[in-house]
């Protein structure tokens, strides 16, 4: 994805972006090809650390863009693009977190097109002349904050990864999910709170 056709979240649409958009509203068919090619990276990876599974993050990809092209025509520019599709994005995650709470299926182990695989395996591993009690002790703070995230409600799921591995402001989190920077902050705490109950020994 072009960092400057994304822009920052929370800024004004750029002049790029702008005419892209504007010509999309008007049928252009390539101007929205060249508006989904520009941001198809940063909705894929943001659906994928949400979700934690290719399959659903996929999901989510085909049902964003597909939603931006029923309703870009409401498109006002009273924001930035990158926050309005990422609106879109998070309130998609969010139905699929509720669903997964429902059902009570969340497993580790998780559905690709080369079979299926372990969550946890898709870390990153320290090199193998690391030492192996270090490397046992962050596989189990893995499955630890993988636990504690799980236990989170969808929203305070939502705020935690956007704030720690989006690096997103509360007030660009709280125009995404439709409410306060305050709202963001006191769901963000609370789901800190749970995070450090899980933990304990870990932080």
């Amino acid at each position: 994805m072009g960092q400057d056709a994304a822009g920052a979240v929370g800024a004004r649409v750029g002049p790029q972006v702008e005419s892209l958009i504007r010509a999309a509203q008007r049928g252009d068919a390539d101007a929205f090809e060249q508006l989904v090619r520009a941001y198809d990276q940063s909705v894929l990876r943001l659906a994928m650390n949400l979700l934690r599974s290719p399959e659903d993050a996929r999901d989510v990809y085909q049902e964003a863009f597909l939603r931006v092209y029923r309703n870009l025509h409401a498109f006002r520019f009273d924001c930035s693009f990158h926050t309005w599709l990422y609106r879109i994005v998070t309130n998609i995650c969010l139905d699929q977190l509720r669903k997964r709470k429902v059902r009570k299926e969340e497993s580790a182990v998780v559905e690709t097109a080369d079979g299926p695989i372990d969550r946890m395996d898709s870390f990153e591993e320290e090199g193998v002349d690391s030492n192996p009690e270090r490397t046992m002790w962050n596989r189990q703070l893995k499955g630890k904050i993988e636990s504690a995230i799980d236990d989170l409600t969808p929203r305070e799921r939502m705020v935690f990864e956007l704030r720690h591995y989006q690096g997103l402001r509360l007030r660009a989190i709280g125009e995404m999910l439709g409410t306060s920077e305050e709202a963001a902050k006191n769901c963000l705490f609370r789901a800190t709170q749970k995070m450090r109950s899980v933990l304990g020994e870990f932080v």
